[in-house]
């Protein structure tokens, strides 16, 4: 599983937060591993550096999957980290469902 770290201009992506980033991935998308070829992670400052914000940084989060479409999901929150958990906490779940719908089959 290959995780893809993007940010914007008002995000430094130094390489402690970005390996702090990675680890927060792959904990939550570990047992999934085999079936995501590439999670591509997009943070953005909702409100840039200039104003505050309880709940202004964005995380996106894209897991692509061998031979199906690929899955999104986005979570806002006060951090880059606690954006980062949230939105892989909704991307487990979202692969869970998806995964297991096609496990039915």
């Amino acid at each position: 599983m290959q995780i893809q770290i993007n940010t914007d201009r008002n995000i430094t992506g130094d390489e402690d937060a970005i390996a702090l980033l990675e680890a927060i991935v792959r904990s939550e998308l570990d047992r999934f591993a085999e079936q995501i070829t590439r999670v591509e992670v997009h943070l953005r400052d909702e409100n840039s550096n200039k104003k505050g914000g309880s709940d202004d940084m964005r995380c996106m989060m894209e897991a692509r999957l061998a031979g199906l479409q690929p899955l999104a999901v986005t979570h806002n929150a006060a951090t880059i980290e606690e954006a980062t958990n949230g939105a892989a906490g909704k991307m487990k779940r979202s692969l869970e469902s998806a995964l297991g719908k096609l496990n039915e089959r």
